[in-house]
């Protein structure tokens, strides 16, 4: 068996990413709203320069058993980038195994690499598993900040009010 490798995705490697999104929204419970498809992933991952998202994966003898989506957030009041980690799923049957933590270690190489001065991400409340694991690695919730969100139906009206 080959041994796990975790690089930066290419473009060829769309047709196996979208199934671990679809895997994530089904895990994640907005299955029903998520609606990425193949040539979106094309062309906002890999046409656009610089891209709306960048893509680390695990592949093990050819197969994409993970995935990290980040991007980054260029200007904060640090004067330094801040790293958006978006999306972390590995694949049922390949977790518990270390996946996670090597995707985790390569995007903090990549943040390391591109000055930022924050690694940051969303947890559902649920998802305990999750937030164990982010605990783990040295990570905090912050408990100064709410998110709020504004849906497409109420961004919509307050620009036409």
């Amino acid at each position: 068996m080959a041994p796990l490798k975790i690089r930066k995705a290419i473009e060829s490697d769309v047709p196996q990413l979208l199934p671990l999104m679809r895997e994530l929204a089904e895990f994640e419970d907005y299955a029903d709203a998520f609606a990425i498809s193949e040539d979106i992933l094309r062309k906002q991952g890999f046409r656009r320069s610089p891209p709306d998202f960048y893509c680390l994966v695990a592949e093990e003898s050819g197969i994409l058993t993970g995935l990290l989506v980040y991007y980054f957030v260029a200007f904060t009041y640090r004067a330094k980038p801040n790293m958006v980690v978006k999306e972390l799923y590995v694949a049922d049957g390949h977790r518990n195994k270390g996946v996670g933590k090597l995707l985790m270690k390569a995007v903090a190489q990549e943040a390391e690499r591109a000055g930022c001065g924050m690694i940051k991400w969303w947890v559902a409340k649920w998802n305990e598993r999750g937030i164990e694991f982010y605990e783990r690695l040295g990570a905090k919730i912050d408990p100064d900040w709410h998110e709020f969100q504004m849906s497409e139906e109420a961004l919509r009206r307050l620009a036409k009010s």
